[in-house]
């Protein structure tokens, strides 16, 4: 089987012609040994031709999980082709891999992709010129509207043309000859010319791999010296300067550009949109629209027929029948009835909440927004001590946090990262969007603010994490620069946007099948029986109920103090969806109307928000924890996590309670000196704590 290669830089559109080429052929999963995912699929009527979508990386040297995956497969498995995409709109940026990759020796197509914007921005690339100069074949498409694919597939198809590298400035081009010279003894005639380029930029990796012995080695250290100082300069740079040397020159011959001044249509909007002064609001209207699709009105309609008719009449009645008709035992229909299909069926209901969150977040993501949203991140983060690296991780932990703390592998500073992993479960989860939905929408209907408020609850606890973690020994020093490519706007593929809703609703059913299934099944038990294991009547009685007890003192200042809600926020431990099909069970309503009514006449309003803001704060789900520990490789690290999680958001909780009292007026003495405290507390964390100027010093020195 011939086997090609996709590679490019993030947001070319790599994903997309991939998706084209390979339709429902598809098979993904991780790399060995590693988290990052890999897709492969067969072509398109062509099944003896594997395509492999490479991680999208900026260059071959080894900073990231993602580059380290892709030199690795490019050298050691070294495919028949390699197809780099590149981004038409941007290709000065984009060449830098290009010739990287054709550093390898492989045989290389270039794909100029974004075609029609290319189009629209007024400029032309001369492709019959492009191709003479880097020797290697060049197609032009748009992988969005599909145009050129047939010549792209007429190229696959193609056999290998006789091979070129990219030759730079001729005093380097005879370092890179002696350096060859020196690697036939332990490399083939094609691989030597890359291997040559890295040894002398000096990659220990590469130096590693080959160990060469020490005369050859004290020869090209020898070579290196004279090469820098003939540039005067470090010999990495020389190799950097020369490909853009030659990318200048590539460019400046190939690319037509009739108005250089000419502001594209991305350039206009991010006028705009990434504004120092409008940017929050636009941010922030974006978010409340989103929330408000995805609560509030579509997102609404579907949940409320599932819980409403689905799982409130129809499956009920249907199961009470047929087990009547079996003449099953009654500690089994209230096993079937109130602990399965009341409790996974609560869980089910916000499926259609959650499709409609995935579809606006995917839109955004498709169309180039969230990009932007990065963007101005790193300039408010960075105000705030936090690397606008971190925000990438958050962004993934919209959708669940086990990948984005995964995510944190690209921040290459370790302070920086392991800040990260302990932070970035702030953020609203699917899962936590249960919990969202059921407060905003029993509580607080017709109120569009609080679905979106837990969105900027999350981003304001990292904030003020940020302020007060940068002060403490284990995190102190400036955080690592954050640089990231813009993709130009386009419309965004529905069929991508509907692909990647799928797949998260599939993930997000799969685990109410099973993990949720097994937790309402153990919170039944609970609830049914009592410490003889005899089947009660009055959960009073039940083991649940004394559990419960004996945690809601811990809670009580909260507003919370219920062994209901006591008792949902430790199964929330299993998975955040627990805190819904606990309190169904817990409460033993027969319909959604009879839990509705049974959590008003329980909790007012703040106890409500309150529950909210704990749980969205607090020490994540099991798999996240677990996710955690293998990051950190360290239990004391774990656990440093999970308590600051949990203590930061026991605070943010008292805070919003106790104040929440004293504003309304329902407050005792005792209220207004807890509020005095925890705002004592929290004033001198965010203002008055002085951070570790020693070990700052350390760490600008290179101590971490």
């Amino acid at each position: 089987m011939t086997t090609i290669a996709l590679a490019g830089n993030p947001n070319c559109g790599k994903t997309t012609l991939f998706n084209h080429l390979t339709g429902s052929s598809q098979y993904v999963g991780n790399w060995p040994g590693v988290t990052v995912e890999k897709k492969e699929g067969v072509l398109k009527k062509e099944p003896d031709i594997m395509l492999v979508d490479l991680p999208g990386i900026y260059s071959l040297s080894p900073y990231t999980l993602e580059e380290v995956v892709a030199r690795k497969y490019l050298l050691d498995q070294r495919p028949d082709k390699v197809i780099d995409i590149v981004d038409s709109t941007n290709i000065e940026r984009n060449l830098y891999l290009s010739l990287q990759l054709l550093e390898t020796g492989l045989p290389t197509i270039i794909c100029l992709n974004m075609l029609d914007l290319l189009t629209k921005s007024g400029k032309k690339i001369n492709l019959q010129k492009l191709s003479y100069l880097l020797q290697v074949p060049v197609v032009a498409i748009s992988a969005l509207k599909k145009d050129h694919l047939p010549d792209l597939l007429k190229e696959i198809k193609a056999t290998p043309k006789a091979y070129s590298y990219p030759r730079y400035d001729e005093r380097l081009e005879s370092a890179l000859s002696m350096i060859e010279d020196l690697l036939t003894d332990e490399l083939a005639a094609n691989e030597r010319r890359f291997y040559a380029i890295k040894l002398f930029e000096q990659d220990e990796v590469i130096q590693a791999q080959l160990a060469l012995s020490q005369a050859k080695q004290a020869e090209l250290a020898q070579i290196i010296a004279t090469a820098e100082k003939l540039f005067a300069e470090p010999s990495d740079s020389i190799m950097v300067n020369a490909r853009y040397d030659l990318i200048a020159k590539i460019v400046s011959m190939c690319v037509i550009n009739p108005d250089d001044l000419k502001l594209s249509l991305s350039d206009k909007i991010d006028l705009v949109v990434t504004n120092r002064f409008l940017a929050l609001p636009i941010f922030a209207l974006v978010m409340w629209a989103v929330y408000y699709l995805s609560i509030q009105t579509v997102g609404t309609i579907g949940s409320d027929w599932i819980n409403d008719q689905l799982f409130g009449n129809y499956l009920p009645h249907l199961a009470a029948s047929l087990m009547t008709t079996l003449h099953v035992a009654p500690f089994m229909k209230s096993l079937v009835l109130d602990g399965i299909i009341a409790g996974v069926g609560s869980v089910l209901g916000f499926v259609p909440q959650i499709m409609m969150l995935f579809f606006c977040l995917g839109l955004l993501e498709n169309c180039g927004y969230m990009a932007r949203i990065a963007f101005v991140m790193d300039r408010i983060f960075r105000r705030f001590n936090l690397s606008g690296k971190s925000f990438i991780p958050m962004l993934i932990s919209t959708g669940c946090g086990v990948p984005g703390i995964m995510a944190t592998r690209t921040i290459e500073a370790e302070a920086d990262r392991k800040m990260t992993i302990m932070l970035t479960t702030f953020m609203p989860c699917s899962a936590k969007l249960t919990v969202i939905a059921l407060i905003a929408g029993t509580f607080f209907t017709g109120q569009s603010w609080v679905a979106p408020s837990a969105y900027f609850l999350g981003m304001l606890a990292v904030v003020c994490s940020g302020i007060f973690l940068k002060k403490t020994k284990l995190f102190a020093g400036d955080p690592a620069p954050f640089i990231m490519e813009l993709p130009a706007y386009h419309l965004p593929l529905l069929r991508n946007t509907l692909r990647y809703v799928y797949s998260r609703s599939v993930a997000f059913i799969h685990k109410a099948g099973t993990l949720i299934f097994m937790s309402c099944v153990v919170i039944w038990f609970l609830s049914s029986f009592n410490w003889k294991l005899q089947l009660v009547t009055n959960q009073e009685d039940s083991l649940l109920h004394y559990l419960g007890l004996a945690l809601a003192p811990f809670f009580a200042p909260l507003g919370f103090g219920d062994w209901r809600a006591s008792v949902a926020v430790i199964a929330g431990l299993v998975a955040k969806e627990n805190c819904i099909d606990t309190l169904r069970i817990a409460f033993g309503s027969a319909t959604n109307q009879a839990f509705t009514k049974d959590l008003l006449a329980s909790y007012s309003s703040l106890a409500a928000y309150c529950f909210l803001a704990f749980n969205l704060l607090c020490a994540p789900c099991f798999a996240a924890i677990g996710t955690m520990y293998k990051e950190f490789g360290d239990v004391k690290w774990t656990l440093r996590a999970i308590g600051y999680q949990t203590g930061f958001a026991y605070l943010v909780a008292l805070l919003i309670n106790q104040w929440g009292l004293v504003i309304s007026g329902h407050y005792t003495w005792f209220n207004l000196l807890l509020a005095s405290l925890a705002t004592g507390l929290a004033i001198w964390a965010l203002v008055f704590k002085k951070g570790d100027l020693k070990n700052q010093h350390e760490l600008s020195q290179g101590g971490i």
